[in-house]
């Protein structure tokens, strides 16, 4: 499973207020095929999840949805947030990662 930071969870919780999303709304986080290292997070918003296929949580207030078939991927990984001068963006940190690219977004298992 994977976990968010209160300070994720809280730019997540602005974004939707700012965008009017519905109260049902919730993140869903998953991989993808592609990028230079074999796999990309995938991080959006959805409004339907299914709990035969979806691991679904509540962390600080804000609904969880992983696909049960991609935690083999994602177990253990925390989702924060950062903000400095140059950049800010949500950072995952996953412990199943053994090669990542240099930019941070694509990774192998």
């Amino acid at each position: 499973m994977i976990s968010l930071t209160e300070r994720a969870a809280g730019e997540i919780k602005r974004v939707m207020s700012e965008q009017n999303f519905p109260e049902a709304t919730f993140v869903r986080v998953g991989v993808a095929g592609g990028g230079c290292s074999g796999f990309q997070y995938s991080f959006g918003f959805d409004e339907k999840a299914d709990p035969e296929r979806d691991f679904i949580t509540d962390q600080h207030g804000v609904k969880v949805a992983v696909q049960k078939n991609h935690d083999l991927h994602l177990d253990g990984t925390v989702i924060d947030f950062y903000e400095d001068l140059q950049k800010r963006g949500f950072k995952f940190e996953n412990p199943n990662v053994s090669r990542s690219c240099g930019c941070g977004s694509s990774f192998s298992v």
